[in-house]
Order: structure tokens, then sequence, then C-alpha cells
């Protein structure tokens, strides 16, 4: 290769001084970022929404390379399990064996030859011409190869041959079909009620909305923009939330409500338990509201505001301090500055006990609720996580109950369904103490029907078009 060719510039304009150099544009740059990100995903734990969107800026991505760089790396991340299971039946060896920096390119190819309207040949083409530029030639022939043979069927044949057989196993059938773990499964189809041999038909119907593409969901936050606000610049009003405005397409960021940090994107189920909460009747004084696990801050910013509305204040705690610069941001000017931020470990606070009129407790969980948002985390998160997750949600319930009141009450979140973290927590945490009572949640949210479980309130996606954010009301006696 001459020093020419290896140039990043190329000469497009004279000057008087000769050619001018001007930046190359990278080859193919939808396809490289979605490969960065997949990889980085894989290599380091990246979080897929944060990653792709600094890439994009950063490299000028837009409009419908954007769109491309998004749909390969969401779609790949989805439909993962089951890529890799048609990816196994293809290479010569376990697919464990293929290098780390190879397999994102393969199930990047999967992903279009069997999930997008790209031509075969295409598709097959630019990810070869993508793996000789990141991977190097000879690899790139390995992966023309098993791109060739994930051609030869399409991907209702593919999972026909090698899911297993629905009447037998159920759980490993809609794990392969659908792409999620086989645990997740499981834990689903037991906080929706369904028994393997009943056929788990709305488990299904569950999995399948996780992988389908949500809408951006945004936060008028109150006292600084309104709904209507949000709908001059295209959003439309949601179905429950009165904050809440569903943008159909498009980058949020662009919008300026946005910009001017009135507005944030919030999905509508973290906002209606925030919004329950502050509708529970409390005697006395409503001034001082707590928010435990404030980051990154949009319930905090949802909090500030209401409780602002009322002339109170909002502490914001949060144990990490890169999050809590986060929530600063997100609660900046709330109404009447009624929000404070501070570094602190809520399981030992540096609060005293019994002042709070009311608390949130937004549990650190498997974010199980939120695959369709983070599809990721369905294949970075195991069991072993609840060992180390369901001892802190029960810390910070007790610290939280102990934080509130004689009369406060106090509600506590997870952005999960999973039995052990949500009704298991609770109910655990109340059999030991005797100044808490379980409140009705679904009584506080009569504009959305249908998440009563017991005296708890469970949000789903394929039922109500959120993510599966779970709510517990406690009063303090």
């Amino acid at each position: 290769m001459t020093e020419r060719s290896r140039s990043p510039y190329r000469s497009t304009r004279r000057g008087r001084g000769g050619p001018v150099p001007q930046p190359r544009r990278p080859r193919d740059p939808a396809r490289r970022a979605a490969y960065d990100v997949l990889n980085a995903v894989q290599s380091r734990d990246a979080y897929a929404n944060l990653l792709l969107p600094v890439l994009l800026r950063e490299r000028g991505i837009t409009g419908r390379d954007a769109a491309l760089a998004t749909e390969l790396t969401y779609g790949t991340l989805r439909r993962q399990g089951s890529y890799d299971a048609v990816l196994d039946a293809c290479v010569d060896r376990s697919l464990r064996s293929v290098d780390a920096e190879v397999l994102p390119l393969l199930r990047m190819g999967a992903h279009q030859l069997l999930s997008m309207d790209v031509p075969q040949h295409a598709a097959v083409s630019t990810t070869v011409d993508l793996a000789r530029r990141v991977v190097g030639h000879h690899r790139s022939r390995f992966v023309n190869a098993v791109l060739r043979k994930v051609s030869a069927r399409g991907l209702e044949e593919w999972l026909s041959a090698l899911a297993p057989d629905r009447r037998t196993d159920p759980v490993g059938h809609l794990a392969v079909t659908h792409s999620h773990p086989r645990w997740v499964v499981q834990a689903l189809a037991e906080a929706l009620g369904e028994e393997p041999a009943g056929g788990l038909a709305e488990t299904e119907r569950l999995l399948a909305a996780h992988n389908e593409r949500p809408l951006v969901t945004l936060l008028a936050k109150p006292g600084r923009a309104t709904v209507a606000d949000l709908a001059d610049e295209g959003a439309a009003p949601a179905r429950y939330s009165p904050y809440a405005a569903v943008l159909p397409e498009g980058d949020p960021g662009a919008l300026q409500t946005v910009r001017q940090g009135r507005a944030a994107v919030q999905d509508e189920a973290s906002q209606l338990v925030a919004l329950a909460l502050s509708r529970v009747p409390v005697d006395g004084a409503d001034g001082r509201w707590l928010d435990m696990c404030a980051g990154p801050g949009g319930k905090a910013a949802l909090l500030a505001g209401l409780v602002g509305e009322r002339g109170g204040h909002l502490l914001a705690a949060e144990v990490q301090p890169a999050r809590a610069g986060l929530v600063a941001r997100a609660v900046h000017r709330s109404v009447g500055d009624s929000a404070r931020v501070v570094v602190a470990d809520s399981t030992r606070p540096p609060w005293r006990d019994g002042v709070f009129d009311r608390v949130l407790v937004d549990a650190p969980c498997t974010g199980l609720g939120a695959l369709r948002r983070r599809p990721e985390a369905r294949w970075r998160r195991t069991p072993d996580d609840l060992t180390e997750l369901v001892p802190l949600q029960r810390a910070l319930l007790e610290r939280a109950l102990d934080a509130a009141r004689p009369g406060g009450v106090v509600g506590y979140v997870t952005c999960s369904p999973h039995l052990a973290e949500t009704r298991g927590v609770v109910t655990g945490v109340l059999a030991g103490r005797d100044d808490a009572e379980l409140l009705d949640a679904a009584r506080h949210l009569p504009e959305v029907p249908g998440v009563a479980v017991d005296r708890f309130v469970q949000f789903w996606p394929h039922r109500n078009g959120t993510d599966a954010m779970f709510l517990a009301l406690i009063r303090k006696r």
C-alpha cells in the first residue's frame, strides 16, 4: 500500500498553495458505526443506547445512514439469540470459538439476511467488505463462507429446524424463536402467572413485544413545559400520563424543548409510578420529598416539578457521582428550584429518620422490564445477579420506611417484573415490620386499566405499550 492510498484525505479543490486536503468520508459509515457499538457492547459491556447516539453525532451520520445504523444495532441485539442458533449451525466448530471481533460481523450479516429488506448479495458483500477493514482479509473469508450458508434458508425455516419442540419444551422453544435466555423466559412466565403446560401464550406475546422497536416517549417537566408544547414540535399526547407525549420519528435531541431542558425522554410507565406516589393522600405537611436512587434523574425531574408546584422541596440522592451529575442536570431550574441533589449511599443515609412526607425507592434491578429499549440486558444479566440485587433492594426499602414520617407514604419501584425483585421484596420487608401497611396502588392510577396485581401495580409492554414497571405503595403507620 502506498503512502497516498493510506492517507485519510482526498483532494477535491485547489487553493493558492496547491490541493486543499478534504476529510475522506468513512466507507459505509452506518455499518461501521453499528459494528463499533456491537463490538463495544460485547467486549466492554457498553450500553448501546448511550454509545450509539455519541458515535452518530461525532461521525456526522444522519438521515438514512443513521436509521440504518440504529436498525442494525438494535435489531441485531434483540434477535441475537436466534441468530446465534443459526450461526452455530453454520460454522464448522462451536460458535464460542469464533473470534470476539468477528462475532458482531456474523450477527450483523445474519440480521440483514434474515430480518431486513436487504438483497442477499448486498447483505453478504457489504458485511464481508466491512470485515476486510476491521478484522483483515483472512477472517473476512470466514465471514463470507458462514453468511453464504446462512442465506440458504429464511429465518422461519431456520427456527423451525433449530428450535426445541413447542409441545415438549415450550420454554426452550420460545427462548430460541423469540431470542431470550431460557431463564428470562421462565421468570417472565412466572410473573405473568403462566405455566409451561398451559402453552405460555401471553408470555410469547410479551417476548414478541420486546423485539419490536419502541416509540420515543417524552416527559414535559411540570411547570416548565406542557404536552401542547411538545405537540407543537410534532409529538402526540400519550395514552395515560398527562405529562407524556410520543414522538413518532426523528431525534428527540433535536427538539427545542429537550435542548432547553424543559422536556426529556422518559417512558410513560416511569412517569405514572412517580405520579401515583404524588397522588396518595397524606395528613398534615406535604413539602418534604425524597428520591433515594435518583440517577439518571427522570423520575426526580417529574417529582421536583410536582413538589415545586406545591411549594415543597425534593432531596434527590444518588450513590454514583457521575449519575448524580445527570440528576442535577435533569432537575435544573425546576419549579422554585425545588430540588437538591446529594451524592449519598441510601443504605447508610445522611438524613434523619422519620422526616419525609413521600419517599421514592426506584431500586437497582435486573432491568428485565426495559428489554425493548436495552436489548443487551437480556444477554448481560444472569440469575446470579439476583443474589446481590435482592438484599440491596430489601435494604433500600427498609431505609425508605425508616425515612418516612408517620402518616407518610413510600413508593417502591423496579423496572423489572421478576417476582423476587418485586412482590418478594415487598412482602419480605413488610413481614418484619409492624409500622407499615400496603396500599392499593392501582387506586391511584385510575386512568390505566388492567395493571392491578393483588395490591400492586405491574405494567407490561404487550398490554400497556410501556416498560414493565412495578409499583408498591406503602403507608408508614
